[in-house]
């Protein structure tokens, strides 16, 4: 049974930092991409960035230059550095295996003025 667990999410004032870190268990998924993805309320989950089996990384131009993806195929555990935080970025996070349909419940992220 894969299981998604989301982790490191909170309140943080803007301009401030945060790490998530989302551990996948029931199976291996070095050999595809890993995205995480945001879901802010009223509005629709969007992708935020991208890394794929070989370490090549994507972004979402709204975050470009402030958050880092990365992964640890060793411990099958994928991880979102965000600095400068911003109100706008105050969403439920997401990680997910691409193209593998598995979501784990997210972590919440809230960013106050």
């Amino acid at each position: 049974q894969v299981q998604l667990v989301e982790s490191g999410g909170g309140l943080v004032q803007a301009g401030g930092s945060l790490r998530l870190s989302c551990v996948a268990s029931g199976r291996s998924f070095s050999l595809y991409a890993m995205d995480w993805h945001r879901q802010a309320p009223g509005k629709q989950r969007e992708l935020v960035a991208r890394i794929t089996s070989g370490g090549s990384t994507n972004y979402a131009d709204s975050v470009k230059g402030r958050f880092t993806i990365s992964r640890d195929n060793a411990k099958n555990t994928v991880y979102l550095q965000m600095n400068n935080l911003k109100r706008e970025d105050t969403a439920v996070y997401y990680c997910k295996p691409e193209p593998w349909g598995y979501w784990g419940k997210g972590t919440q992220v809230t960013v106050s003025a």
